[in-house]
């Protein structure tokens, strides 16, 4: 599928990996919509890119579908591509004093991380199925952000990894759901990706993280995942498909 010509909404498109994206797009020849709620970072890459930022809460109906008809005010709405985050609950099922991990803290990582995903993945769906079919009948194309905490959660992140795996167990489902309407699903897992997220702990992580990747004895880049899920977009028989971008890196139990 052409990017040129079409527009894309990235959900988290201020943040590491949805700033690469959103730059590869743009630069592919994408009209851009920056859905995010950091205001200030949305504005400056509305500015130096010529994007449109829309301020949006993914875990919201009404603000997620104001973004895609932003996005479809631009050009047809073919490309979405969903990296947001937000807070997530941690800790053992049964800490040592013998509590168990509380039940609101999973329920809202769940809502970030799972619900969320669906909501944008359903609404997205919803409005590239509007669009005339290009070759092949193909409509559009949905990538989703999991992680390979999602395969192999260590000790704590039981919410993350449930709402993660929740990701990856739609991706296939998704695919088959929609493929009446030309819309293609695929989902990236990324390992340990250094954002600017992490701030003044990133060299510390990368100290960490770096020597335990097989190769390359790094962590991942925010280019890599855009320079993916460019290639997911364009390539017309990826579909259905989890792709892990880890360098090879399993997650050790802590």
């Amino acid at each position: 599928m052409q990017i040129a010509g079409s527009s894309a909404i990235v959900v988290g498109g201020a943040g590491g990996l949805g700033e690469a994206t959103v730059r590869r797009l743009q630069a592919a020849g994408a009209k851009v919509v920056v859905a995010d709620l950091a205001d200030e970072k949305g504005a400056e890459l509305e500015k130096q890119l010529g994007v449109r930022y829309v301020r949006t809460d993914a875990t919201s109906e009404e603000s997620v579908l104001a973004a895609i008809a932003e996005a479809e005010a631009l050009a047809p709405l073919r490309i979405s591509v969903d990296t947001h985050g937000g807070p997530a609950a941690g800790g053992r099922l049964v800490g040592k004093d013998g509590s168990p991990l509380g039940l609101d803290g999973f329920k809202k990582t769940i809502e970030f991380y799972l619900t969320a995903v669906f909501n944008v993945m359903r609404l997205s769906a919803a409005a590239i199925a509007k669009t005339e079919p290009l070759e092949e009948g193909g409509r559009g194309v949905i990538v989703n952000t999991a992680s390979i905490a999602g395969y192999e959660g260590q000790i704590g992140q039981l919410p993350y990894s449930a709402a993660k795996g929740g990701v990856l167990g739609m991706t296939l489902v998704a695919a088959r759901d929609l493929s009446p309407l030309g819309i293609r699903v695929c989902t990236i897992a990324p390992g340990t990706v250094n954002t600017p997220a992490y701030g003044k702990a990133a060299d510390q992580l990368e100290q960490y993280w770096g020597p335990q990747v097989p190769f390359p004895k790094r962590m991942g880049r925010s280019s890599e995942y855009a320079q993916l899920a460019q290639s997911i977009v364009e390539n017309d028989y990826l579909n259905g498909e989890v792709i892990r971008l880890d360098g090879a890196l399993r997650f050790p139990p802590k």
